[in-house]
């Protein structure tokens, strides 16, 4: 009998081996074990500097790791390759960063649109409907016009994801998508991110909202000094952590 060679659809999304890295001796992230399926949510979650936002940040190479490997879609992002490859391969990788960074000089519709046409050549005037349908889709539609300036911190960061959607990722990361944000705000943001969840994204997310990491992962990684120590499904995490970091960890944010 003949084994056949898993299909695309049967490899993991993301597949991290061995992953080490360090700024100069210190360490930040050792021996990163991980995979993220295909239409899987997973959280990651920890205290603040374990190496949360350095993780995700490896997945786009928005950081260079020093050894170990980072497989996207069957391509290791951190072999060597021209920028040009490079702007390719993340513009693949939806990102959507702490502080928005919205160019305050376009308007919200160019800032979605902007990306499709100076990476993918697309046509201007399909990357603005296209545009226009993605900020309806997050409930933005009558802002189009509006200016970067002019929104509200949750507006921005919900642009923010139509224009990481533009370039149509297979895949979506968040680095802590509602840090920056005032509490009345952050519920718009995790209900866009509800939305992609259940349409089936896949999604890597850092966050601190413990009620999303809750009721849309399918699984938790939890981080502590640079290692994932712990990785289970939100029931199990909840209820009865295994790692006694992990329980401390709960145990701080219950009280």
């Amino acid at each position: 009998m003949t084994l056949s060679a898993p299909t695309t659809q049967q490899l993991p999304a993301i597949r991290l081996s061995n992953v080490y890295k360090s700024y100069g001796d210190h360490p930040v992230l050792k021996n990163i074990d991980a995979s993220v399926a295909r239409g899987e949510v997973v959280v990651i979650c920890g205290p603040s500097g374990s190496g949360k936002s350095t993780l995700i940040r490896t997945i786009n190479r928005l950081e260079e790791i020093s050894s170990g490997s980072i497989v996207f879609d069957g391509q290791d992002i951190h072999a060597s390759m021209p920028s040009k490859k490079l702007n390719l391969l993340r513009s693949s990788i939806g990102f959507v960063f702490q502080n928005f960074n919205l160019f305050p000089h376009l308007s919200v519709v160019e800032n979605v649109s902007m990306s499709p046409v100076r990476v993918k050549g697309v046509a201007p005037d399909v990357a603005h409907d296209k545009a226009l349908k993605l900020l309806d889709r997050v409930g933005l539609a009558e802002k189009a016009n509006a200016y970067p300036g002019q929104l509200s911190g949750g507006q921005q960061q919900r642009v923010a994801i139509a224009r990481a959607l533009a370039m149509e990722p297979p895949v979506m990361l968040f680095d802590e998508p509602t840090s920056a944000l005032d509490p009345e705000m952050v519920g718009e943001v995790l209900s866009v991110m509800k939305s992609l969840a259940a349409e089936g994204m896949t999604m890597l997310c850092v966050t601190h909202e413990m009620g999303f990491a809750h009721d849309v992962a399918d699984l938790i990684w939890f981080i502590d000094a640079g290692e994932i120590i712990e990785k289970a499904p939100p029931e199990e995490f909840f209820k009865t952590p295994r790692h006694p970091r992990a329980q401390r960890f709960l145990a701080d944010l219950r009280h």
